[in-house]
C-alpha cells in the first residue's frame, strides 16, 4: 500500500480528486516496482532519485493532453491489444517513405490498405549533422530532423494515425547520444555535472582493461571503444570517452541517477507528444562492467523495470520494445524472466526467427530452424515477439554452435556458407547481397540487401527468367508467410510489400557510400505501389496481393493472439518446417515447404496434431487426411486448425 503520509501530501498536488485518484492508484500499483529496481542499481541514492522522479511524473501527467489520457484508459481495460492477431506493423524511414512528416499524413490511405495498425518511423529525432549512424546520433530528443518537419507536427502526425486506429512508434536510443548533444557539449565545456553523464579516463588504463573484454561492433570504420576527446578530460585537459558505436556517439552513464531521470524525463515528454511505443535501441550496451562484454548485464533488467513502472505511472498507453539482438539466452530476459516476468520490455525482435528464415531458404532445410526454435525459452504470456522477414540493418548470422551442431551441422562452416551464398559467390545462388562488416579476426560477414534481391528476384529480372521471377516471389511469399503466422507483431519493412529491389544509388551519396546497409533503404517508389494495386500478374503486384490475403487471413485467425507461443515440432521431412499453437479454440498447425521442390508429405504426421481434417486459413479449403500423402508444392505455406 502508498504510504499515508506521501499519499496526503502528493493529494496537494492536484486540483482535481478524480485526478489525484488516477495517479495515486497506479503509483501504488507500480510504485513498488518502481522502488525496488531503483534499488537494485543506485543503493543508498535511491530515495532522493525517487523525490525526483516523482516531480517528473507529476510534471507530465498534469500536461497529458486528455485524448492520450483517454487512451490510457482503454490500454488499461485492454492490456493485451500489441497481441492481436490484426495487429499489423509498417516500418519505414520517413523521407524516404514520404518525404518528411507532412508527408506520411498524406499516405495513411495506403497504410490503411496494408491493415497497418503499427507505424515504426526510423529515427527522426535531430541528429548530428554530417554522419550520424542513420540517425542514432541524436543531438536532440526534443527536436524532429529539421527536414522532416517540427515536433508539433510530430504531434499532427500521431493525432492522425490515432484516429486511423495505428499507434506511432519511435526509436528511443538510451546507450549515446552524440557528441554534439548538450550533455556533450557542457561536459567538454568543464561543467563537473556533466562530465559525470559521460564514461571519460585520463589515460588508457581503464579502457586497456575494458578493451580486453570488449568487442567491436563496426571493426571496419569504427574500431575499438574508445576515443580521445582534447576536451573531454578535467580542467580542460583530454579524455579518452567511451564510445562503443561511432567516434561521435558518447555513451551515457547509466550508473548516474541523473542519466536514469534525464531519459525518464524525455520519455514523458515524447509520449506526451504521442509515441505509443518507444524501441529501446542499444539497450543491451547501457550498463558497463570490468572483465565482461558490457552487455545484457543484471542492471539493465533492473533500469528497464524502472521505467515501465514510471511511465505506467504517467502513460500506461505507452509500451516498450527491446531492441536487443542478442542470444536467445539473453534475449528472454528483455521481455521479463524470474523476478522480471512480466515487467519489463512488451516487445523484443525476434532476430533469430529472420536469421533462420534466410538459413533454410539458402540450405533447403529447416533442421537448424527446429532446432533454434526448440532451444528457446518459453516468453512471459503477457509479451510479445516483433518479427519480420528483413529490417533496416544487415543479416549478421547468429546461429550458435549448439544449434549447429545439434542439427549435424558445423556452425563456423555453415556461417561462411550463408555468407558466401547471399554475397552472390556461392555457386547456384540466386541472392544478390552484399558483405557488410567483414572481419578478418572472426570471418565474421554480415550481410545487406532488400528481402527481394536476397530472394532472388533481381537476377531473375536481369536475365528475363519469367521461372525465376515466379520462383523468387514464391520465396518471398513463404517467409512472409511464416512471419505473419508466427505469432506477435508482424513488421513489414518497407518495399517489401512491393518485392522492391537493392538500391545501389547509395553508392554515389557521399554520406551513404561507405554504409552498404543503404542498399536496402531505397525511396519509396510509389508508381510501383500504384501500378501493385492494379496489376496483379506483375512482380509487385503478386507480392500486394498475397500480404494483403495474409494480413486479412491473419485477423480472422484467433489461434494468433500472441499469448500462444509457435512450437517447432518434428517434420518427417526436413524440408517442411512444422509450428504448433495450442490455443483454447484449437490446434493451429503451420506448414512451410522451404524447397524448390514438390513434397510429398505424409499425412500422418498432419493428422497427429489435427485429426482426420482440418481446415487450411490462407487457401479457405478443407483438407482429410484420407490418403497417405498431401503434396506441397514448391515454397507452399499452410496455416491449418482443426475442424
Amino acid at each position: 500500500m502508498l504510504h499515508t503520509e506521501l499519499a496526503s501530501h502528493l493529494r496537494t498536488a492536484f486540483d482535481d480528486d478524480r485526478d489525484a485518484d488516477t495517479f495515486l492508484l497506479r503509483l501504488e500499483r507500480y510504485g513498488p516496482d518502481l522502488v525496488e529496481s531503483l534499488t537494485q542499481v543506485y543503493g543508498d541514492q535511491a530515495p532522493a532519485l525517487l523525490d525526483g522522479l516523482i516531480e517528473v511524473m507529476l510534471h507530465a501527467f498534469h500536461n497529458r493532453p486528455p485524448d492520450l489520457r483517454r487512451l490510457d484508459e482503454a490500454r488499461l481495460l485492454r492490456p493485451d491489444w500489441l497481441q492481436s492477431p490484426d495487429m499489423i506493423g509498417y516500418v519505414a524511414y520517413t523521407d524516404r517513405f514520404a518525404g518528411n512528416l507532412q508527408g506520411v499524413r498524406g499516405k495513411l490511405d495506403y497504410l490503411r490498405g496494408l491493415s497497418v495498425k503499427y507505424l515504426h518511423l526510423m529515427p527522426l529525432l535531430k541528429p548530428r549533422e554530417g554522419e550520424n549512424d542513420g540517425g542514432y546520433a541524436v543531438q536532440d530528443y526534443r527536436a524532429v530532423r529539421p527536414d522532416l518537419g517540427s515536433m508539433d507536427d510530430l504531434s499532427a502526425l500521431a493525432r492522425d494515425l490515432r484516429g486511423q486506429g495505428i499507434s506511432l512508434v519511435l526509436d528511443l536510443v538510451l546507450n549515446h547520444v552524440a557528441r554534439e548533444h548538450e550533455w556533450a557539449e557542457k561536459a567538454r565545456a568543464g561543467d563537473p555535472r556533466y562530465r559525470a553523464y559521460f564514461h571519460i579516463y585520463p589515460d588508457r588504463t581503464q579502457p586497456d582493461a575494458f578493451e580486453a573484454t570488449l568487442p567491436e561492433v563496426f571493426p571496419d570504420f569504427a574500431p575499438g571503444n574508445f576515443t580521445w576527446d582534447d576536451a573531454a578530460g578535467e580542467n580542460g585537459a583530454g579524455g579518452w570517452v567511451w564510445t562503443t558505436f561511432n567516434t561521435y556517439q558518447w555513451d551515457v552513464n547509466w550508473s548516474n541517477p541523473q542519466v536514469f531521470q534525464e531519459f525518464l524525463d524525455i520519455i514523458l515528454y515524447l509520449a506526451n507528444r504521442g509515441v505509443e511505443v518507444f524501441r529501446l535501441d542499444a539497450i543491451a550496451f547501457i550498463w558497463k562492467r570490468l572483465g565482461t562484454d558490457s552487455q545484457n548485464q543484471p542492471e539493465v533488467h533492473w533500469l528497464t523495470r524502472a521505467l515501465r513502472a514510471a511511465t505506467r505511472i504517467v502513460a500506461p498507453a505507452v509500451a516498450f520494445k527491446a531492441e536487443a539482438i542478442v542470444a536467445p539466452a539473453q534475449l528472454i530476459h528483455y521481455l521479463g524472466s524470474r523476478v522480471h516476468h512480466g515487467k519489463v520490455s512488451d516487445m523484443a525482435y525476434h532476430n533469430s526467427l529472420m536469421v533462420q528464415l534466410w538459413s533454410s531458404l539458402a540450405s533447403r532445410d529447416t533442421t537448424l530452424f527446429r532446432e533454434a526454435l526448440q532451444a528457446f525459452p518459453p516468453k512471459p504470456a503477457t509479451a510479445t515477439w516483433g518479427l519480420y522477414a528483413r529490417c533496416h540493418d544487415d543479416i549478421g548470422w547468429a546461429i550458435s554452435d549448439e544449434d549447429a551442431a545439434r542439427a549435424g551441422l558445423n556452425g563456423d562452416a555453415h556461417r561462411r556458407f550463408l555468407s558466401d551464398f547471399y554475397s552472390g559467390t556461392f555457386p547456384g545462388t540466386f541472392a544478390r547481397g552484399l558483405v557488410f562488416q567483414y572481419n578478418p579476426a572472426t570471418g565474421d560477414r554480415r550481410i545487406s540487401g532488400m528481402a527481394a534481391s536476397l530472394a532472388g528476384l533481381e537476377a531473375a529480372l536481369e536475365t528475363g527468367d519469367e521461372v525465376g521471377i515466379s520462383t523468387s516471389i514464391a520465396r518471398l511469399r513463404l517467409l512472409h508467410a511464416v512471419v505473419l503466422g508466427f505469432g506477435g507483431v508482424p513488421l513489414l519493412y518497407m518495399g517489401d510489400e512491393l518485392a522492391m529491389l537493392n538500391d545501389y544509388g547509395f553508392e554515389t551519396e557521399p554520406e551513404h557510400a561507405p554504409d552498404n546497409r543503404w542498399v536496402h533503404r531505397p525511396q519509396m517508389n510509389w508508381t510501383l505501389a500504384e501500378q501493385a494495386r492494379h496489376d496483379v500478374n506483375s512482380p509487385a503486384g503478386r507480392m500486394y496481393a498475397w500480404l494483403q490475403k495474409l494480413v486479412q487471413a491473419r485477423a480472422a485467425t484467433p489461434h494468433l493472439h500472441a499469448s500462444v507461443e509457435s512450437r517447432a515440432v518434428h517434420s518427417p521431412d526436413n524440408r517442411v518446417l512444422m509450428l504448433r499453437r495450442d490455443h483454447p479454440l484449437g490446434t493451429m498447425l503451420g506448414i512451410y515447404n522451404f524447397s524448390h521442390e514438390d513434397v510429398s508429405f505424409p499425412t500422418s504426421a498432419l493428422r497427429e496434431h489435427l485429426g482426420e481434417q482440418a481446415e487450411d486459413r490462407l487457401s479457405g479449403g478443407r483438407l482429410t487426411f484420407a490418403r497417405p500423402t498431401v503434396r506441397l508444392e514448391p515454397y507452399r505455406a499452410m496455416w491449418l486448425t482443426e475442424l
